[in-house]
């Protein structure tokens, strides 16, 4: 039997990460964070200052890979765990900007095919639906308003001591919103055939339930 591929785009903190591991483990699924794969290539281009030009021919001994450790996912970078450090805020904007260039999207792009056509997965990021998984038997668009995306993000960080300000993380989601959705490689847009899940008046938990709900009907339907 094909195995059930799930695709989860929507845009930058939109929770689709949380709520997509989340979901996988109630269902018995992998989860894929795509969104890590263009991190961790951020991640080697910048540490490396390398140029637009010189992207692709540097790109060929970035030894990137998703281990399952325990089941929960690790990003490697050779045999370097980079799991925290492609979360900071320089590495997210630097990902949103290489993600639109052709050669680490062709990089990536095997990897995140393979995996799910090897196992049950949940995968998401921004053109999976549309590009990465376009037969995949469930799609969802998850988003949420840019002020509830702003406050959630700042909630998150307010415990720690050089916290952004409000306006500013707003300002930063809204800038990457235009950067994600007009670049002209796999911008983000939802699929034709997904199912949009608003998450702006639901909690985490509501969130994940719902989206368990989608996914539950959609297999239902495929097997058919």
């Amino acid at each position: 039997m094909k195995n059930i591929n799930v695709a989860i785009d929507g845009p930058a903190g939109a929770g689709k990460s949380t709520v997509a591991r989340r979901a996988a483990s109630i269902l018995g699924y992998i989860y894929v964070d795509t969104g890590a794969l263009y991190r961790a290539a951020a991640l080697f281009i910048t540490e490396r200052d390398i140029p637009g030009s010189d992207v692709e021919n540097a790109l060929n001994e970035a030894d990137i890979s998703l281990r399952f450790i325990d089941g929960v996912q690790r990003v490697f970078l050779g045999e370097r765990d980079v799991s925290e450090l492609i979360r900071t805020p320089e590495i997210s904007m630097a990902a949103s900007k290489y993600s639109a260039m052709p050669p680490v999207r062709e990089k990536l792009f095997g990897l995140q095919k393979q995996i799910a056509a090897e196992n049950n997965v949940i995968m998401d990021g921004r053109d999976i639906g549309t590009v990465v998984l376009p037969d995949a038997q469930v799609k969802v668009f998850l988003t949420a308003s840019p002020e509830e995306r702003a406050r959630r993000r700042y909630k998150e960080l307010s415990e720690k001591p050089e916290c952004p300000a409000y306006e500013e993380i707003l300002a930063d989601i809204i800038q990457r919103d235009d950067q994600d959705m007009n670049r002209e490689t796999a911008p983000l847009k939802m699929a034709e055939d997904a199912v949009l899940l608003d998450s702006s008046e639901l909690d985490l938990d509501e969130t994940v339930e719902e989206l368990v709900r989608i996914i539950k009907a959609g297999t239902d339907r495929s097997a058919e």
